[in-house]
């Protein structure tokens, strides 16, 4: 008696959003808003928000800057120049190509009207 298996390959298709990482000082303000008011209204993008001051991350309970949240993101988008020179300084493995600047000023507070018009404006999805 002979057998005969037939196996069949079904290729596995990973359904892969577009990783958008957004960065700030401490984590609770801007980034963290862009991080919440995005996910909201774009479901086929993931979004994820880190700060570059450790220690007001640290005391803030938020987000620091780290290899793994940089390396996932495909783009980076930075509030202010010194966070893009920060990210870049942190990791070199990230190229300023991916890293996009919003110059959004620290003065605003978390989802205030004024800083979700400025995001909707520059990062325009």
């Amino acid at each position: 008696m002979v057998f005969l298996w037939v196996i069949f390959v079904v290729p596995l298709v990973k359904s892969k959003h577009t990783q958008i990482l957004f960065v700030c000082s401490a984590n609770k303000e801007r980034s963290k808003t862009a991080e919440d008011y995005f996910a909201e209204g774009y479901p086929d993008f993931e979004f994820r928000s880190i700060g570059t001051n450790q220690k007001i991350c640290s005391q803030e309970g938020t987000f620091y800057l780290n290899e793994e949240h940089l390396t996932w993101a495909d783009t980076i988008y930075a509030m202010e120049q010194k966070h893009k020179k920060e990210v870049l300084r942190f990791s070199k493995s990230v190229s300023s190509k991916k890293v996009k600047m919003l110059n959004i000023p620290d003065h605003f507070t978390y989802y205030q009207k004024e800083l979700l018009e400025l995001l909707a404006e520059k990062v325009g999805f």
